[in-house]
């Protein structure tokens, strides 16, 4: 009957919130809005920045570089002279070419037939940069006839002996004036969507955040808070943290029915062990007394049982609390009894847990080092984000294959069932109980030289 009230609570549980942009909806939005941002910009910095002017240069001032008088080219890229075998090519082959190279053959006082003008395309094939040519040109004065060559070109003189005077403009070395400015442009607007991208980013990046710390939690703790539901959460992400609150809940009853299951076994098995207690009375005497031993053990047994239920089923508050300082007290009150207990290194680590239950789980860790390996020498450090614990002792270790038996409830090492020298074999299981419902996890290593280091790891 007690297990009712969990059940009707999952049933009444609030459903996911419906009603509002999914995640898909959401990713697919800012991939739609980056996009059209994206072609907002380009379209602008297109119709805002200045076109690029090509790079164009008078027959006068090719004529001048052939002639060894080269003008200041402080604008534009330099006209290069050099000797060279071969023709200039590809031949541009129009009537514009034709009447450039009857000008030049004029400037120059020689036939045409000596002049080869070479380019990859008509100069004045594109009417877009003989506009911007022409418009440059009228702005500095000069006649509307007047004749230029766009780069890239290259002209040549035939020499005598043969060879090829060639004049070109000298070659684009990284990236030119316009292409500079339209990175520039890009650069600013890619910084101007940078923290929209990242507001936007952070805020899908929250609700996992939220599942990540939830399910430390729950590790930590099966009855920690459920997670909330918003408004403001994607519908695939209340369905999940609905599931997740449902499977939360199913854990933490399932536990609790085992637990309960377990101390109610125990608490009942008392009745037929005192009955049999009064029942030996008419036994012989040497069997009256074995049986009596034994019926001793099997109530310190359910005892032992019954506590361990308890403990884990009522876990304590959890406060701050400075864990060396925790280690180094349960190791000076063993020293004062007489034991061999010392901290061998002690950093200052604060973090969140149950004391009383941390405390048991040292002082089990450091009385089964003097009870077993005759001393304890401890040691508590921070090893990425995680306090380490670490009890060492001088004893003779633990075969390979029992290292992970031991924490088992109820298993011992030692054949007798003589509590001063084994206990009832609850104290390993209480030992990683604790830590595990602290989130962390004890170990157990044999070192190597002789004696065993019981490693506690908890995180910060």
């Amino acid at each position: 009957m007690s297990n009712s009230a969990p059940a009707t609570l999952a049933l009444t549980s609030p459903s996911p919130v419906r009603g509002h942009l999914s995640l898909f909806g959401r990713l697919l939005t800012l991939i739609l809005i980056s996009l059209l941002a994206g072609q907002v910009i380009s379209v602008a910095l297109i119709f805002s920045l200045p076109p690029p002017a090509p790079d164009f240069y008078r027959l006068t001032e090719v004529a001048q570089v052939l002639q060894g008088s080269a003008p200041n080219f402080s604008d534009r890229r330099a006209l290069q002279i050099a000797m060279e075998t071969k023709r200039p090519s590809p031949k541009m082959e129009t009537r514009a070419a034709a009447e450039i190279a009857r000008l030049l053959a004029q400037d120059l006082s020689i036939s045409p037939e000596a002049i080869a003008i070479a380019g990859d395309r008509s100069p004045f094939a594109d009417r877009r940069v003989f506009r911007i040519a022409r418009d440059r040109l009228a702005r500095q004065g000069f006649a509307p006839d007047e004749h230029f060559l766009v780069a890239p070109f290259a002209v040549g003189v035939r020499q005598t002996d043969g060879r090829w005077r060639v004049v070109r403009p000298a070659p684009i070395l990284g990236l030119e004036a316009w292409q500079q400015r339209l990175i520039l442009g890009l650069l600013i607007s890619v910084l101007a969507m940078a923290p929209l991208a990242y507001l936007f980013a952070r805020r899908l990046a929250q609700p996992f955040r939220r599942f990540a710390e939830a399910a430390e939690r729950l590790g930590r703790d099966p009855r920690a808070a459920s997670l909330p539901l918003s408004l403001s959460d994607a519908s695939e992400i209340n369905v999940a943290t609905h599931a997740f609150n449902d499977m939360q809940e199913r854990l933490r009853r399932y536990v609790e029915d085992r637990t309960a299951m377990v101390g109610a076994i125990a608490h009942d098995l008392r009745t037929p062990l005192t009955r049999l207690k009064f029942r030996i009375e008419g036994a012989p005497d040497d069997l009256r007394v074995k049986m009596a031993a034994d019926i001793d053990q099997m109530e310190e047994m359910i005892a032992a049982a019954l506590t361990f239920v308890r403990d884990s089923s009522e876990p304590g508050p959890r406060v701050r609390l400075e864990l060396s300082s925790l280690v180094e007290s349960i190791c000076d009150e063993m020293a004062q009894t007489g034991a061999a207990a010392d901290v061998m290194r002690a950093d200052k680590l604060v973090l969140e847990g149950d004391p009383l239950a941390l405390r048991r789980l040292l002082a089990n860790l450091v009385d089964n080092a003097i009870k077993y390996g005759d001393r304890a020498r401890a040691r508590v450090y921070l090893q990425d984000r995680i306090a380490i614990v670490e009890i060492s002792d001088d004893g003779p270790g633990i075969p390979e294959a029992e290292i992970e038996r031991v924490f088992e409830p109820f298993y011992r090492r030692e054949p007798s069932r003589n509590r001063n020298t084994g206990g009832m074999g609850l104290g390993l299981a209480v030992v990683r109980s604790v830590a595990r419902g602290h989130g962390g996890d004890v170990t157990l290593a044999n070192r190597v030289g002789g004696g065993l280091t019981a490693t506690v790891r908890l995180p910060i």
